[in-house]
């Protein structure tokens, strides 16, 4: 019922994207969209590109005086560095990055062809249509945040926080809430740029106000808990995903890790803590979603790796484009984008509407059930 694509190389003319399936009546701020549009390029530690690129989204489609229409949302995104025709053919392929495969799989001798395309430019497309997302499930109660929990080999101490205190880690160099950690972080990336070399973390998205019963257990791919998994495991560097305790549940005794059930006429049903992140049976329980990104370093080093020249074969250093030393931050605010996407397109799938104020209804009358059941 809800579904996107994406168009557009990293020094293309624009990045485009198109939503189809949002309801009418949703109105879009675009103050809020700016913001979450800045938010992507927030972090110490990202390269010259940010400086510049300031990611105006334009509605093309979709949307009149402010409100969706509930036909297809086109978006633009033009990109001031548009080189792409004048910049020089890219022979050596980079380890760790799509450009090998890709030249083989599409018959490129121009490497170029595809890591314009396989760039994590691409996600300015997914951040704007994730803020068209967020809007949607902001009028149903639903919001999310995410913060860096990880990044390189220093660990942010872990604290029971809601969205309200996420959202304040926006204002710190790392999106971290661990202000001691976060010196930390920056000194290994100040020894980082010296090196030329890259790091990579993690990062964690929050999701509060999501109803219990999205997703189904019936099929393997309508739980929502390996939908998530699959959307964040797209993020460009991200190699794992884990929902909850998922990685520590795993070496516990199982006495230690369900979430135990309880009942009160004021609460109704109810939980003491959350281990399963929000999940049980690929359904969502009505407990906060807690979904984290584990981001692999970036692979463009500055210092660069082996590799071989795909015409002569002979043996080369590789291609060096220009890059972040670390994206951890912007990544949890893609992973954002990524898990509203998902979250909308279950709760329509749920609530079948075609207008804002049929879902609004529908997700109310669904409510009362919850708390009559």
């Amino acid at each position: 019922m809800l579904r996107f694509l994406t168009a557009g190389e990293s020094h293309g003319p624009s990045l485009t994207a198109i939503l189809e399936g949002m309801p009418s009546g949703v109105r879009l701020d675009p103050v809020v969209l700016q913001r979450e549009m800045r938010r992507r390029q927030l972090g110490y530690g990202r390269g010259p590109r940010m400086q510049f690129e300031t990611d105006t989204v334009e509605f093309v489609g979709g949307v009149r005086r402010g409100k969706t229409l509930g036909s297809p949302v086109a978006l633009s995104i033009k990109n001031k560095d548009a080189s792409i025709d004048r910049l020089p053919a890219v022979t050596r392929p980079r380890p760790g990055h799509a450009d090998l495969a890709g030249a083989i799989k599409y018959d490129h001798r121009d490497i170029r062809n595809v890591l314009e395309r396989a760039s994590a430019r691409e996600t300015a497309a997914r951040v704007a249509v994730g803020a068209v997302c967020k809007q949607l499930l902001s009028a149903l109660g639903i919001e999310l945040a995410s913060h860096v929990v990880a990044l390189g080999s220093v660990r942010a101490k872990p604290s029971a926080a809601g969205i309200a205190r996420i959202r304040r880690a926006d204002a710190t160099p790392l999106r971290c809430l661990d202000a001691a950690a976060t010196k930390r972080m920056v000194r290994e990336i100040d020894a980082c740029v010296k090196a030329g070399d890259t790091l990579g973390g993690i990062f964690e998205v929050l999701a509060e106000g999501v109803p219990p019963g999205l997703g189904s257990h019936v099929h393997y791919d309508r739980r929502l808990d390996a939908i998530l998994g699959r959307a964040v495991l797209s993020i460009h560097a991200v190699k794992a995903v884990e929902i909850g305790d998922g990685v520590l549940a795993a070496s516990l005794h199982g006495s230690k890790v369900q979430d135990e059930i309880f009942y009160s006429k004021a609460k109704g049903f109810h939980r003491s803590q959350n281990r399963a992140g929000g999940f049980e049976g690929g359904m969502t329980t009505g407990q906060p979603i807690i979904v984290r990104g584990f981001l692999k370093p970036l692979s463009t080093l500055r210092k660069p790796l082996r590799s071989v020249e795909i015409n002569s074969k002979r043996p080369v250093v590789a291609t060096v484009e220009r890059s972040d030393v670390t994206t951890v931050p912007a990544a949890g605010v893609v992973g954002e984008a990524m898990v509203a996407f998902e979250l909308a397109r279950a709760v329509l799938e749920k609530f079948g509407s075609d207008s804002l104020k049929e879902l609004q209804r529908n997700h109310r009358n669904y409510l009362q059930q919850v708390r009559s059941f």
